[in-house]
């Protein structure tokens, strides 16, 4: 049975994200950005000034900036999409402005990582990002 760092059975280290928080200072324009121009479905809203969206099972929760501790921008947030160049070219005709176009970053042995960022409605900086593998053969 592995073990974690620890010798414990595993029950130490986590398995998977379950949700990212990311500050917002207008919750309505936010929710409007990652719903129309990202395309995320909206889970659910709540009090005192939270979203929640799905991400492929991950949890994004918007929330409004609250009280002077609070962060004013998220670290880089990377989604995954299957066509880099469809989902750029969709986000566009939506209104997103992108500071790149799609371009390749890294070549490894059995894929292409491709990217292009812009920034939604807050200006916190995300990252579009698709692994291309080459055609079979």
């Amino acid at each position: 049975m592995p073990t974690g760092a620890a010798g414990s059975p595993g029950f130490d280290r986590p398995t998977r994200i379950g949700q990212v928080a990311i500050p917002v200072s207008d919750l309505d324009r936010a929710v409007a950005w990652y719903a129309d121009i990202l395309g995320l479905r909206l889970l659910f809203r709540a009090p005192p000034g939270l979203a929640f969206f799905d991400c492929g099972g991950v949890r994004l929760m918007l929330s409004r900036l609250e009280g002077p501790d609070a962060p004013s921008r998220a670290g880089v947030l990377y989604y995954l999409v299957p066509d880099l160049p469809a989902a750029h070219a969709a986000m566009v005709a939506r209104g997103a402005v992108f500071v790149d176009e799609p371009h390749a970053v890294a070549r490894l042995p059995d894929h292409d990582l491709w990217m292009a960022f812009c920034h939604d409605s807050e200006g916190n900086l995300l990252g579009l990002m698709s692994e291309v593998r080459p055609p079979a053969a």
